[in-house]
C-alpha cells in the first residue's frame, strides 16, 4: 500500500468520495468529447461544402474578368479597381460552443462602391459584384476553418484528461480503496484475535 495512504475508515470514505466525483467528470467529459465531435462534423461538412463552392465561384468569376478584359482591355479593370475603397466594417462576434470560444465573422456595407461607372459597362459591375459575393463566402470559409482548428484543439485535449480520469486516476483510487479495505479488515481480525486470547486468558 502507498504510504502516503492511512488505512483507517476516514481516509477509505474520502477516496470514495474522490472517485465517485472522478467518475462523474469521467461521465461529463465523455460527454463534452462526444458533442465536441458531433459538432466537428457537422461545421466540417459546412466548410467542405463552402471549400466546393468557392473553388466554383472563383473558376467562374476569373473566366467572366478574362471575357471583360478581352473586350475592354486591361486598363479599365484596372481603373475600376483602383477606385474602389472598401465600403465594408468587420465585425467580429464570439459563440460559445460547448465551452470552446469561436468567432463569428460578419461584414457590413458602410458605404456605395466608389469606383465611376461613365467608364465601365453592366460586364464590369457584374464582376466587381461577383468578387465581392466571392470575399463573403472566403470570410464564411475562414470562420468555419478556425472553429475546426479550436474544436479539434479542445477535442485532444478533452480526450487526454477522460484518459487521464480513465486509465490513471480511477484505477488508483480504486486501489488504495482496496488496499485500505484489505488493511482494516486484517486489523479487525488482528483485534479479535487479540480479544479471544484475552478472553481465554
Amino acid at each position: 500500500m502507498p504510504e502516503q495512504v492511512i488505512p483507517t475508515r476516514m481516509e477509505l470514505m474520502k477516496i470514495k468520495d474522490r472517485k465517485k466525483l472522478a467518475t462523474k467528470g469521467h461521465k461529463l467529459l465523455k460527454q463534452k468529447r462526444d458533442a465536441l465531435i458531433m459538432e466537428f462534423f457537422k461545421i466540417y461538412s459546412k466548410a467542405s461544402d463552402l471549400r466546393e463552392k468557392l473553388n466554383e465561384e472563383l473558376y467562374e468569376v476569373y473566366q467572366r474578368m478574362a471575357v471583360v478584359e478581352l473586350r475592354h482591355g486591361p486598363l479599365i479593370l484596372n481603373v475600376a479597381a483602383e477606385g474602389i475603397d472598401e465600403p465594408y466594417a468587420i465585425q467580429v462576434k464570439e459563440r460559445n460552443v460547448m465551452g470552446v470560444r469561436i468567432p463569428e465573422i460578419k461584414r457590413e456595407k458602410v458605404s456605395e462602391q466608389s469606383y465611376s461607372t461613365l467608364a465601365t459597362d453592366y460586364s464590369v459591375d457584374e464582376v466587381v459584384k461577383r468578387f465581392s459575393q466571392v470575399l463573403d463566402m472566403i470570410i464564411m470559409l475562414a470562420e468555419t476553418e478556425n472553429a475546426l482548428k479550436r474544436i479539434i484543439k479542445e477535442i485532444e485535449k478533452t480526450k487526454r484528461r477522460v484518459n487521464a480520469l480513465e486509465y490513471i486516476l480511477i484505477p488508483k483510487l480504486e486501489e488504495e480503496g482496496k488496499q485500505i479495505t484489505l488493511r482494516l479488515e486484517e486489523m479487525e481480525r488482528e483485534g479479535f484475535f487479540v480479544l479471544k486470547m484475552l478472553k481465554s486468558k
